[in-house]
């Protein structure tokens, strides 16, 4: 999105407020109060992001849509995939012989 040109910059500028909105630990309502807390990052997060899609040009979100269904496509690498999963085994595995260990 930073890269297109094609996106007006007060639309740009929204999205990145949008973004530190969600990934700020200051909200308008503070996330300790049970309920409210939270109510505003579930309205006002979803909100900033469909007003930022109504506002980018309709030809950018073809053209995004198109180039991430040829994003989607590419072929999965399952040695990758084989590698994640043994470390994943080889941690649990290592962790389970540790509380084995320290439980005896």
């Amino acid at each position: 999105m930073w890269r297109e040109t094609r996106i007006p910059p007060v639309v740009r500028l929204l999205a990145l407020a949008i973004a530190a909105y969600a990934i700020s630990p200051i909200d308008l309502i503070p996330d300790f109060m049970p309920i409210l807390g939270y109510l505003d990052d579930i309205i006002l997060v979803p909100l900033g992001i469909v007003l930022v899609i109504k506002l980018t040009p309709s030809n950018v979100i073809e053209a995004s849509r198109s180039k991430a269904a040829k994003v989607a496509i590419k072929p999965i690498s399952h040695v990758a995939a084989a590698v994640v999963i043994g470390t994943w085994l080889l941690c649990a595995t290592a962790f389970g012989y540790w509380v084995w260990e320290y439980s005896r």
